[in-house]
C-alpha cells in the first residue's frame, strides 16, 4: 500500500480533490465519482432489469431495510442459512449480470487514489436506500481475500456513514457522505466495523427519493 498524493486528480483528471484520512488504511475521496455518476446510475438500472432489487433476510430471520442486488462473477446473499457469495442469482437461477466497464474503471481508480494497488473486483453489492433504511454496524468478512481494499461509492441522497473500530463496541466516526463521494478502506482498516444511519427523506435529481451505494470487493 502506498500513501495517497495530496491534490489527487479525480477519475477524469478534471479537478483536484483532497483525500481525507479516516484511519490507517481508510480514506474518504470527496466527489471522486461525481463526473461518472449518471453513467453509474444508468448501469445500475440495467443491472436491476436482469437481477431486481430485493430485501434479503438475515440468518436471524429479520428482513433487511435496504434493498439489494449484485453484479460481477459473485454476488453477496443472505438468508437463514447465513451470509455467503454465490455465482448464481437465486431469483433467476442465472449468473449475476456482468460488471460494467464503468464500474471496473472506477473501482480500480479509487483503490489507487486511496493508496492501494490495482483492484480487480469480482463482486459489486448494490444497495438501494429509501427513507428510514439503515445498515447496522458490521464487518465485511465473508470474502476469502482480505488483501484487497473495499471501495464504497455513494450516489443520490446524502447519508451518514459510520466508520468504527476493530470491535463492535468501539465508538464509530460519523462521516457525512454526499453524491459522488467514495470511501476506500483496506490494510489495517480492512475489517473495521461500519454502517449507515437511517436515511433521511429527500429528493435527488438523479436518483429521486433513493440513495444508491456500490460496494466493490475481491470476494473469491
Amino acid at each position: 500500500m502506498k500513501s495517497p498524493n495530496h491534490h489527487t486528480l479525480d477519475l477524469f483528471g478534471t479537478r483536484p480533490f483532497e483525500p481525507q484520512p479516516l484511519a490507517s488504511g481508510a480514506w474518504l475521496l470527496p466527489q471522486f465519482a461525481s463526473a461518472q455518476a449518471a453513467d453509474l446510475v444508468t448501469a445500475v438500472d440495467q443491472i436491476a432489469l436482469q437481477s431486481p432489487f430485493r430485501h434479503m433476510v438475515t440468518r436471524g430471520g429479520f428482513r433487511m431495510s435496504v434493498a439489494m442486488t449484485n453484479c460481477g462473477a459473485l454476488g453477496w446473499t443472505s438468508d437463514r442459512r447465513g451470509y455467503r457469495y454465490a455465482s448464481l442469482d437465486v431469483l433467476s437461477g442465472k449468473p449475476w449480470p456482468p460488471m460494467p466497464g464503468v464500474f471496473l474503471e472506477l473501482a480500480n481508480a479509487a483503490a489507487n487514489a486511496g493508496g492501494f494497488n490495482t483492484l480487480v473486483p469480482d463482486a459489486c453489492l448494490i444497495n438501494k436506500y429509501v427513507r428510514g433504511a439503515r445498515m447496522s454496524l458490521h464487518q465485511d468478512r465473508d470474502e476469502s481475500d482480505f488483501s484487497a481494499p473495499i471501495v464504497s461509492v455513494s450516489l443520490g441522497l446524502p447519508a451518514i456513514f459510520l466508520f468504527g473500530g476493530d470491535t463492535r463496541t468501539d465508538k464509530p466516526q460519523r462521516v457525512p457522505l454526499q453524491h459522488g463521494d467514495v470511501v476506500v478502506w483496506g490494510g489495517d482498516a480492512r475489517l473495521r466495523y461500519h454502517g449507515v444511519l437511517p436515511l433521511k427523506q429527500g429528493l435527488h435529481p438523479l436518483t429521486g427519493a433513493h440513495r444508491i451505494n456500490l460496494t466493490f470487493r475481491r470476494a473469491g
